[in-house]
């Protein structure tokens, strides 16, 4: 068959056609008056390689198969080309995949940084509200009555349910896909009563139910708190995020002492390891070595009382 005609047939263009020939992948007799004729075959070789490339790979990574197809060899042979052809580009998907995570990564990190959407040191010595939920332990919990001593109270925007992709729109938040900051501080869970930690809880907008599936599926030594109406970002003017028409909280952690916060990280660059930082100044902060935040709080504390 003539160019024109294969290109119809194939879907493709005769500028394409030129491209495999130049290549080596599909390549014409010529007749004595210099046109191009193409066997029958040529059309399923030229329909894979439109196939291959509208998965993502290169023209160039699609000649095994294609060579495979063209010299006759049986379907056995033919499957082991595509297996081979698959696996390849599987590979080298990996390898993107890891790059590109990284370099989100580093972006995700440096727009953090950037991204100071509240005065955190106002949020210092404020109070928490009054104001009672129930955490996926069942317990009732109080913001403004934690409990003695430190309350780690980190905040997250929301982790993706284990086999279930995210809806268009959430990837776009940091750290959604898996739950790693979760994960640190379970792992550190008894470091951070060591250092100093009197309790943790996990605080994000998802709803309970969502949160207790997360909870028993990472065997979590402390509970999470879901705060779908976003009680705690409306009374401390905590930041928030909104995707997909829906409206999530920014990564935090509030250091809670008596009903008030003492100290606030933000931003979080580095959400799998931050446990780690909150750990590091849970110890510079021992008893004996106040924090100047700590001795912020004392003093509001004691103005607040002779008020």
């Amino acid at each position: 068959m003539r160019a024109g005609e294969l290109a119809r047939r194939s879907g493709t263009t005769i500028r394409a056609l030129r491209y495999y020939e130049s290549v080596g992948l599909v390549v014409p007799r010529r007749l004595a008056n210099g046109y191009r004729e193409y066997d029958p075959i040529a059309e399923r070789l030229v329909v894979q390689i439109r196939e291959l490339t509208a998965l993502g790979l290169s023209v160039e990574e699609t000649r095994p198969f294609v060579e495979s197809i063209a010299a006759g060899a049986d379907e056995s042979d033919v499957r082991a080309a595509a297996l081979e052809t698959y696996r390849s580009a599987i590979a080298g998907l990996q390898t993107r995949i890891g790059q590109l995570t990284a370099q989100r990564d580093a972006l995700e990190a440096r727009l953090a940084l950037a991204s100071t959407v509240v005065d955190f040191g106002d949020l210092v010595g404020r109070e928490l509200p009054d104001e009672q939920v129930f955490a996926t332990n069942g317990d009732a919990v109080n913001y403004r009555h934690l409990g003695p001593g430190r309350t780690i109270l980190f905040i997250y925007p929301l982790t993706g349910r284990h086999g279930v992709d995210l809806r268009d729109g959430l990837l776009e938040i940091p750290g959604a896909r898996a739950p790693e900051q979760v994960r640190w501080f379970r792992d550190h869970h008894g470091e951070l009563l060591t250092a100093g930690a009197a309790r943790v809880f996990g605080l994000s907008a998802q709803s309970a139910g969502y949160q207790q599936e997360l909870a028993h599926q990472l065997c979590l030594q402390y509970p999470l708190i879901p705060d779908p109406r976003l009680t705690l970002a409306a009374a401390l003017g905590l930041p928030t995020h909104t995707a997909a028409g829906r409206t999530f909280y920014r990564r935090l952690t509030l250091v809670v002492t008596g009903g008030v916060v003492e100290h606030v990280f933000h931003p979080i660059p580095a959400p799998p390891t931050h446990a780690n930082e909150v750990l590091r100044w849970l110890h510079r902060t021992a008893p004996g070595r106040p924090s100047a935040r700590g001795s912020r709080i004392r003093a509001t504390t004691r103005a607040k009382r002779n008020e």
